[in-house]
């Protein structure tokens, strides 16, 4: 034996391997066919408890580990974990519209509760996964060998439900994902029936009978008629869903709300933490507590303060938990490409998803019916047979006694009654008493029936026309079989959905914010004159806002991002606080170099300044003055360490998580300043010592993000330490490291045009900071 090696591309090897690898994710494993809507392991559970082990609806049902045990020992290798959580869902009436599995035991719950080990529970078939098999004898789909070509499986199942539609599929493939809706059977069974009836039929069409998603767990569905068919027609989209509640009348004359549904995948139980947590927080005050009574139906009693309206609490659950979800809708499946068993991935529109289901439907009703002619030729052949020998029933006795052996008496029979061979040994195979008078009528009754149903499945294959009205027909006995009302409320048109005011849930209440040197924040009710906050060992206090709930705070960071958060949303703890960067997502890096308060207006609302008001703020900034106008804007003047900066008028408005770029930083660059205008010159400090003084109106003030002009002009191991905005009576304090400082006055910074490289102001020792005394 000998060992041989070729080289070969790392790059074109690895990726072959890869391709390989996501090809067989995508066909066997995550994606649902769009003939039988199943993934590969549920398709192998459905054949295995049907084909070999028996479980339809009326059987008595098998332990779990049994039929994991059949499923992974010939069908799918996988681990019996992946088969029994694919069972499990199958069973699960809140994760399928219409289960296919009936679990007997504990299955899970919508909170979350894991289902119980496959030693302890049973299962067998629904009636409705029986019409997903029933045509599996007929020769309706293709067959392939299983992974050790010891057995065979069915490529695709012979479903006449719209599975895919009705229950839905979601995974994660390789470079793509599916995430598709459950359905009701009604509603999609209506819509077929009209693209059987009109093939030229748009999504619109469709739309008129199906009126969105129908999850399992009700709910109820926001999205627009307008939303919905967009999202239908390109295949994707977000679709609005949120539970719905009613208003009981609780004791002492009270009103409480009850929640009776949840959106789709929401767990019940982290959604009753999340309401808890809102309310332990002060977040949502207009309730006072919230408990589990469900059942077997959804029951969350929330408790309301007395002069609380209910529309008001729902409003802010609705925006702040989960009790109102968007499902995002990608219709993703395999499509039949006639050349692969498994077919091509494909992102798919509603037409596109009923039409190939229905194509399908017509190729296994043709199979189906060219499979039933071959069998009632063959019966009839036989039964022809059967009527040939009961002319001369003696004479084909006599032959039969006189023959040597079964296969003597296969050739007399074929000679003397001119039968094939298949004939003669069906009449060898039969019992006398069949050919008895009586029997005989029978045999003619059934020639009779059997050559006329030939006959009437001739003519189907003969007109494409009657084999869809066959289809159709399945169709509308589906509905009526198995067809229900809808579960997921569809919103009516123009209602006027719950106002949410963010500013109405907060307590009005003085508060003050700490922010520390090393970033951690809190908000306490007051800090008593003279009392020592609560620090972490070696940390110190860096800065106060004293204002109250309704007020914001802005966090001006090194890196030029602007965060504003409101003072309500600042963890209130009598510990050591929270850091920063739990309330902001900072870079590498990143720190806080400049807070302030931005207070709440008298009418709680921040007024838009008029074009007059405008002009007075443009005279105030100018001259420098203090500007305490609680608008959305304030005067600020800006600067980097290599000596950049500018004027801006930031805006002051609440920033998501992320914040808002109000500066251009250039790498290896960061803000050492960020101050509010309080003068007309700008003094400027270096960390060589030299410093300069010019106009406030020399530097070019920004509407968008920049960096700004040069200040100062700093050599390359130096940076620059301050820049601030001064009058001419502003007296400042130089940082000489430790807890040492100088007093300095304006005029000792030499007044030099904007850009130079200024003189010695710092003579003795080295300066670390300038600041205002």
């Amino acid at each position: 034996m000998s060992n041989s090696t070729s080289e070969a591309d790392l790059q074109t090897a690895a990726e072959h391997r890869y391709l390989s690898y996501a090809l067989s994710v995508i066909t066997s494993r995550a994606l649902p066919d769009v003939r039988d809507g199943l993934k590969p392991v549920q398709r192998r559970i459905l054949f295995a408890m049907f084909r070999n082990l028996r479980l339809a609806a009326s059987a008595k049902p098998r332990k779990s580990a049994q039929i994991v045990g059949e499923v992974i020992g010939k069908y799918h290798p996988h681990g019996d974990t992946a088969a029994y959580d694919a069972m499990v869902r199958m069973a699960q009436d809140f994760s399928l519209r219409y289960p296919l599995v009936d679990g007997q035991g504990n299955f899970g719950s919508l909170d979350g509760d894991s289902a119980a080990a496959y030693r302890y529970t049973e299962a067998k078939l629904t009636s409705i996964a029986e019409e997903i098999l029933e045509d599996l004898g007929s020769d309706t789909v293709d067959w392939r060998t299983n992974y050790d070509a010891t057995n065979e499986e069915p490529v695709v199942l012979p479903s006449r439900l719209p599975q895919l539609l009705i229950n839905g599929s979601t995974g994660i493939a390789v470079g793509m994902a599916t995430n598709i809706p459950p359905h009701n059977l009604s509603e999609v069974c209506d819509a077929l029936v009209c693209l059987i009836d009109k093939r030229s039929s748009k999504v619109q069409d469709l739309l008129k009978f199906i009126k969105g998603p129908d999850f399992p767990t009700g709910g109820e569905l926001l999205s627009s008629r307008k939303e919905l068919r967009e999202v239908y027609e390109s295949g994707h989209g977000p679709i609005r869903l949120r539970g719905t509640y009613k208003l009981e009348k609780a004791p002492r004359g009270r009103t409480q709300i009850v929640i009776k549904t949840i959106p789709y995948s929401v767990n019940k139980a982290t959604l009753i933490e999340q309401i808890a947590g809102l309310i332990m927080d002060r977040k949502l005050t207009l309730l006072t507590d919230v408990r589990d009574e469900s059942t077997t139906d959804v029951r969350i009693v929330l408790e309301l303060k007395s002069d609380a309206e209910p529309e008001a609490a729902m409003a802010y659950l609705f925006k702040h938990s989960d009790l109102q979800v968007n499902f995002h809708v990608n219709l993703t499946c395999l499509m039949p490409d006639g050349e692969s068993e498994a077919g091509q991935p494909g992102r798919v529109s509603l037409l596109q998803l009923c039409r190939s289901f229905l194509d399908f439907r017509l190729e296994v009703v043709t199979r189906r019916l060219r499979f039933e002619q071959q069998k009632l030729k063959e019966r009839l052949h036989i039964l022809k047979a059967f009527l040939a020998i009961y002319k001369d029933l003696d004479k084909a006795i006599r032959l039969i006694r006189s023959a040597e052996s079964k296969a003597d008496a296969n050739a007399k029979l074929c000679k003397a009654f001119k039968l094939d061979e298949v004939q003669a040994d069906a009449i060898l195979e039969i019992r006398l008493y069949q050919l008895a008078k009586l029997e005989i009528g029978k045999i003619r009754k059934e020639h009779a029936e059997k050559n006329k149903r030939l006959k009437e499945v001739e003519a189907l294959l003969r007109s494409e026309k009657q084999r869809w009205r066959l289809v159709r027909g399945e169709l509308v006995e589906l509905k009526k079989t198995h067809g229900d009302t809808r579960r997921t409320e569809v919103s009516v048109s123009g209602k006027e959905d719950l106002a949410y005011d963010p500013e109405a849930y907060v307590v009005h209440e003085e508060a003050t914010v700490l922010l520390t040197q090393d970033g951690w924040i809190r908000r306490v009710r007051e800090l008593k004159e003279g009392a020592k906050p609560r620090l972490r060992e070696g940390d110190s206090l860096a800065v106060t806002h004293e204002g109250s709930t309704r007020d914001r705070i802005a966090f001006f960071s090194t890196l030029g991002v602007l965060y504003v958060v409101g003072v309500a949303d600042i963890p209130a703890t009598t510990g050591y606080g929270e850091p920063v960067q739990s309330l902001f997502r900072f870079k590498d890096g990143e720190r806080i170099l400049h807070s302030l308060l931005v207070r709440e207006s008298l009418s709680g609302e921040v007024p838009k300044p008029t074009a007059a008001q405008k002009k007075k703020q443009a005279e105030l900034f100018e001259r420098g003055e203090v500007i305490e106008l609680a608008h959305e804007s304030r005067p600020m003047l800006v600067a980097s360490a290599r000596g950049y900066g500018f004027r801006t008028a930031p805006d002051l408005t609440t920033t998501t998580r992320t914040g808002r770029k109000f500066a251009k930083v250039a790498t290896g660059d960061e803000l050492v300043v960020c101050d509010e205008v309080v003068g007309s010159e700008v003094v400027c400090l270096a960390s060589g010592g030299k410093g300069l003084r010019f106009a406030l109106k020399d530097v070019a003030e920004l509407s968008g993000v920049g960096r700004g002009v040069i200040l100062m002009r700093v050599d390359a191991k130096e940076k620059l330490l301050g820049a601030l905005t001064v009058t001419a009576s502003t007296k400042l304090l130089l940082d000489m490291g430790g807890d040492k400082t100088r007093p300095a006055a304006v005029s000792d910074f030499p007044k030099i045009k904007r850009g130079g490289k200024g003189n010695k102001v710092v003579k003795r020792g080295k300066a670390l900071g300038l600041q205002r005394r």
